[in-house]
């Protein structure tokens, strides 16, 4: 009984904005979970999740990190918590070591002023001075907005949250011309066989050999991964990974590349694989109010349409369904799709 009491006890109640710390125990897509030593186990969702995503991936069960208490219990019984403070540390850390050792980051592109180009590290948001970009880019600021590029951290404060960063220090003149003659030699549309670099939010950075000699970094946007569906690139690729890839384009000085074109298209050969009235389990990936969407294979869905759902029923994400094929059009990217009925079946069910 005493071991009882002293076990309740040290149950602790918590209220919105208590500091706590937080023990790993696990994550999926969409949520971490957490012990706080309280009453409940502790959650971090939506929003506190896509801010922390990038440190909750190097979290193994027992790390434990600060956190934030956001919503004492849930409706589901739950502490809702928030790991921005302990996010923002490490970032802050990874920005350090970059700036130490001259490695060059990766920054997306958010708007551009008379003085630069605002950038976005993560969640922070940091500067690249026009003086600090290199001149093909100063003249044509507005093609940035949007993309992402490469730069060298050339100021650093944390306590006045500023950083400022340099294209231009990554490519002198010589550099600049000596990229732009290489990629007049890249292919547009031919396959290359590369090896992954640099594995990021968008996209993986991979290196490709001209010839014998010249080597050249194009990245790869996570769009441009798999005909089928990517989460995350970190999913699929890790640094060091060798890989099939065919140039897709050369402009801005820029080498865009593609994994999923250097394989066949799934759509090509739908027509032999799901010829009409053949019967096959997929899976519900996706549902709207005109249907339900089914994947058939990585790449390849087909729908349900409302019409064709039998009243009463209802699918949920994830799950596995007989179906049958109605009509296929390649052309079109689209399948139509009927429901295997195992039980009764109403007049123009199969």
């Amino acid at each position: 009984m005493e071991q009882l009491l002293a076990h309740a006890e040290s149950m602790r109640g918590f209220k919105k904005f208590d500091h706590v710390k937080a023990e790993f125990i696990t994550s999926d897509r969409r949520s971490a979970h957490f012990d706080v030593k309280g009453k409940a186990e502790a959650i971090v969702i939506e929003d506190h999740f896509k801010e922390a995503k990038d440190l909750i991936k190097t979290l193994k069960p027992g790390d434990v990190v600060d956190a934030v208490v956001m919503d004492p219990e849930t409706r589901d019984g739950k502490i809702l918590i928030s790991l921005r403070h302990a996010a923002h540390s490490k970032l802050w850390g990874e920005l350090s070591e970059a700036h130490k050792s001259g490695e060059p980051i990766s920054v997306f592109v958010q708007s551009i002023t008379d003085r630069g180009v605002a950038v976005n590290i993560g969640s922070l948001s940091a500067f690249v001075p026009v003086t600090q970009l290199t001149a093909e880019h100063a003249q044509n600021m507005d093609s940035l907005v949007g993309t992402h590029f490469k730069v060298q951290i050339i100021e650093l404060d944390s306590s006045k949250n500023r950083v400022v960063l340099s294209e231009k220090s990554m490519f002198e003149a010589s550099d600049a011309k000596k990229l732009k003659d290489l990629l007049e030699h890249v292919e547009t549309g031919k396959v290359y066989h590369g090896v992954v670099t640099t594995v990021t939010s968008f996209g993986a950075f991979v290196e490709i050999s001209i010839d014998s000699e010249h080597k050249v970094e194009g990245l790869v946007h996570v769009s441009e991964f798999s005909w089928g569906k990517t989460a995350h690139p970190s999913d699929m690729l890790t640094e060091g990974d060798e890989v099939e890839v065919v140039v897709i384009s050369t402009e801005g000085g820029k080498l865009a590349l593609s994994m999923k074109q250097a394989q066949t298209d799934p759509w090509e050969l739908v027509s032999q694989r799901y010829p009409v009235d053949s019967k096959l389990k997929g899976k519900v990936v996706k549902q709207s109010d005109f249907g339900v969407f089914v994947e058939l294979e990585p790449g390849v869905e087909g729908l349900i349409h409302m019409t064709k759902i039998p009243p009463a029923t209802k699918f949920t994400k994830g799950q596995e369904v007989m179906v049958y094929v109605e009509e296929c059009d390649p052309s079109a990217r689209k399948i139509g799709l009927g429901v295997v009925l195992t039980t009764s079946k109403p007049i123009g069910y199969k």
